[in-house]
């Protein structure tokens, strides 16, 4: 549920996508001119002239833009005819797929190029190994007075968990990084729905990591409702309240981690165990991973 952008997850399963850069226009500077001469005045001067890029070989130019970002490559490709092309180059673009991408093709589609295939993936996220990938462990998960798995039509999975009744509440996720675009920050989220309000959910915020195994992790403090009348004097102003996505589930955000290489395993946590009260009515489909919005 994307990059694996949407990356999400169901009985224990993830999903990735990976990350999307739109093209941003560049400024009239960058693409008419490459230098600027100071005015008088405090401002600028553009003063037309070539660029040393202008001799380099184009596969050069290629190898250089493949270590910046999608974003990046984009506005690169309006400085030139020459960049445009190097821009669209596979070599480029292998950069910016994960590791395993060809894992995630299905065998009867077929791409033109990497760049079509990489804007592919960010628009059509798919399910890791068919959505058979169990990545997700809940606490009491496997005893029926407490959890159980049901079907229901909207989740992307044929079985997604729902809390019956718990005081320790305890989800904890993961997955290999090979499965998202490196050099590219990351936000995990967990998708869910509620039943009834969630009894008692509400009453303390729940405490959420995300980060890289053997690395520091992200922090924060989540409400899946609420927060209810018990937990209002207790609410913190650092806290992330749940959203309505347009599918119809809502989403919590955990944190965010940059995603250096495809050599690592992302680990995810979401604790609750302060407050006494018995919860119930949480539906999880799964933990989402997609690339981090500029602000």
């Amino acid at each position: 549920m994307t990059q694996f952008t949407k990356a999400t997850m169901g009985h224990k399963q993830s999903v990735a996508s990976i990350g999307k850069s739109g093209k941003v226009p560049c400024s009239s500077s960058m693409v008419q001119k490459h230098g600027v001469e100071s005015s008088g005045g405090g401002g600028g001067v553009i003063v037309s002239g070539p660029s040393l890029f202008d001799n380099l070989p184009e596969d050069c130019i290629s190898n250089i833009i493949s270590f910046t970002s999608p974003r990046d490559a984009c506005v690169a490709a309006s400085v030139s005819k020459t960049f445009e092309s190097a821009v669209n180059s596979d070599s480029v673009w292998d950069k910016f797929l994960p590791s395993d991408y060809s894992s995630l093709i299905p065998p009867s589609q077929v791409f033109s190029s990497k760049k079509e295939l990489y804007f592919a993936l960010c628009d059509n996220p798919v399910l890791i190994d068919d959505g058979k990938k169990k990545d997700m462990w809940i606490t009491w998960v496997s005893t029926p007075q407490y959890w159980r798995w049901i079907s229901i039509p909207e989740a992307r999975f044929e079985e997604v968990p729902e809390l019956l009744n718990v005081c320790w509440f305890e989800v904890r996720g993961g997955m290999s990084t090979k499965y998202l675009s490196p050099r590219t920050r990351y936000s995990a989220y967990i998708v869910f729905k509620t039943k009834d309000r969630c009894p008692n959910l509400g009453d303390v915020p729940a405490e959420a990591t995300v980060g890289l195994v053997g690395q520091a992790s992200s922090q924060r403090l989540i409400y899946f409702v609420g927060p209810t009348n018990r937990g209002r004097g207790r609410e913190t102003r650092d806290v992330t309240k749940p959203k309505v996505r347009k599918d119809g589930w809502m989403e919590a955000e955990l944190g965010e981690f940059f995603n250096e290489s495809s050599c690592d395993e992302v680990a995810t946590s979401i604790l609750e165990t302060k407050s006494p009260y018995w919860k119930r009515g949480l539906i999880i489909q799964g933990i989402e991973f997609r690339p981090t919005k500029s602000p």
